[in-house]
């Protein structure tokens, strides 16, 4: 009988302990006790001083409430200011290489059923504005090796940080890769019937990487001239949209404009080779397809 009354009052105890207010700040934190005290004792039923000990009390002094230690979230915050940045970037290119690959898998495994050359550009002008706006607070939102190394050379970004933001590109792009890879597998098994390729009709290495025209009409100088262009123009309209001494555009808008150049170099520069203007989703997108089926004549 006890021992049932014990559980009830103890389990009501519980739900008393709600949240409390800190006398730090104003905000809600939860407390949780390393242990409560219990104690019998006897309820008094009337008034006349007789007792009864079929209840149990639980006794648990205000003092001990306030004195109970409160859960400090900040321990759980990276402080290392690199690393914080290496997440950040990863992150940005993460979203910014599975969201526009994913929709050239889409366009390319559905033979344009579902989406086009326009699409695609527009898709990753969109993929660019949001993996901007996730890690630009942190680092930037450079999610680009280009950017990172152009940023460097015209003081933009100290030189000490370039290893750990191509880190953290380099390893969201390899892992937005692996994802994509896994999202299509079936989609790719379908089209191609597990032959990957990197070139002729059921070519499927262009869902991850930029390679020159199918057609077979560009030259390599050529190939080279279109990447430096697109590469130099994504640079020279980044450094006039953030530039304060220039329009004074809101940071707000940063990443839509940012976005709105990769779309606008895609649809004016992409029928070379796809314009590749980002060292990390081509490279590390290619070490994937070359250990994934592709062999290393994405290389080629």
């Amino acid at each position: 009988m006890r021992s049932s009354k014990f559980f009830r009052e103890f389990a009501k105890l519980l739900t008393r302990l709600g949240p409390h207010r800190s006398s730090k700040a104003d905000k809600v934190t939860w407390v949780l006790s390393p242990r409560v005290d219990v104690e019998w004792a006897p309820r008094r039923v009337d008034g006349r001083g007789a007792h009864s000990h079929q209840s149990l009390w639980l006794l648990l002094p205000p003092s001990h409430v306030c004195s109970m230690p409160t859960m400090n979230l900040k321990k759980l915050v990276i402080s290392s200011q690199a690393i914080r940045e290496t997440l950040a970037e990863f992150l940005g290119t993460f979203i910014l290489m599975l969201m526009a690959n994913g929709c050239a898998a889409q366009v390319i495994l559905s033979k344009d059923s579902y989406g086009n050359f326009f699409t695609i550009n527009v898709a990753s002008g969109i993929a660019v504005a949001f993996g901007v706006m996730a890690s630009g607070g942190i680092s930037g939102g450079h999610i680009n090796p280009a950017v990172t190394l152009g940023f460097a050379a015209i003081g933009k970004c100290p030189w000490r940080k370039l290893p750990h933001y191509w880190l953290g590109q380099y390893l969201g792009a390899f892992a937005a890769s692996v994802l994509l890879y896994g999202i299509y597998s079936d989609a790719l098994d379908f089209y191609d019937g597990g032959n990957r390729t990197v070139e002729g009709k059921l070519a499927t290495a262009g869902l991850f990487a930029a390679y020159p025209n199918p057609n077979g009409f560009l030259s390599t100088g050529i190939g080279f001239l279109d990447s430096l262009v697109g590469t130099a123009m994504l640079l020279l309209l980044a450094c006039a949209v953030i530039d304060e001494r220039n329009m004074q555009v809101s940071k707000a808008l940063f990443p839509m404009y940012i976005g709105a150049i990769v779309a606008l170099i895609g649809m004016s520069l992409g029928w070379n080779c796809a314009y590749p203007i980002n060292p990390g989703k081509d490279i590390a997108a290619r070490f994937f397809t070359a250990i994934a089926g592709w062999s290393f004549d994405v290389f080629t």
